[in-house]
């Protein structure tokens, strides 16, 4: 049995208004990236060995570090890439830079998370590096943190789901 429509307004207030969805549908297409609060990135040289970013970023927890020869942004080493091009095909003492996916596509601070978001859902990525004005790489944006901005948005209508509503609507709920 389904929640009647006023038990659901009482427990999640006007979350489903059409202002309240245009009001954060606006905020995903006008907040600028930097209002993400993405991490700054770990940055390594094309001739450090997979086994060294790997132990990077397993310590960092991200699932990725971004190439660089100076301040310039060259490739971005992801799991997916460890996962494809290493694992049973290359060693772990392989420089990175023959597995890196070079020119990675970039967004700017300034750029909207919806733009970014449109680039990651386009290119299959889980990460893209930001740069700043002058091209030098910043930050990197993954989808965990784009995740959590929509969940900003509507706080209480997502942490207050049910811990298996599936179960809950089929009346298997032990209770």
């Amino acid at each position: 049995m389904g929640i009647a429509a006023s038990e659901f307004e009482e427990a999640y207030g006007d979350v489903g208004a059409d202002e309240d969805v245009e009001k954060y549908s606006c905020a995903i297409l006008t907040e600028p990236i930097r209002g993400l609060g993405f991490r700054e990135p770990i940055c390594i040289r094309p001739d450090t060995t997979v086994r060294v970013a790997t132990t990077a970023m397993n310590d960092a927890h991200v699932g990725c570090v971004l190439v660089t020869e100076g301040d310039r942004l060259i490739g971005i080493l992801t799991e997916r890439d460890i996962l494809k091009k290493v694992v049973g095909q290359l060693d772990l003492d392989s420089p990175v830079g023959q597995i890196m996916t070079p020119n990675p596509e970039t967004v700017g601070m300034d750029d909207g998370i919806a733009y970014a978001l449109n680039k990651m859902h386009i290119g299959g990525y889980r990460h893209i590096p930001v740069l700043d004005r002058q091209g030098r790489p910043v930050g990197v944006v993954s989808i965990r943190d784009v995740v959590r901005f929509i969940v900003s948005l509507f706080p209480a209508a997502v942490l207050n789901v049910p811990p298996e509503p599936g179960l809950a609507a089929r009346g298997l709920h032990g209770g």
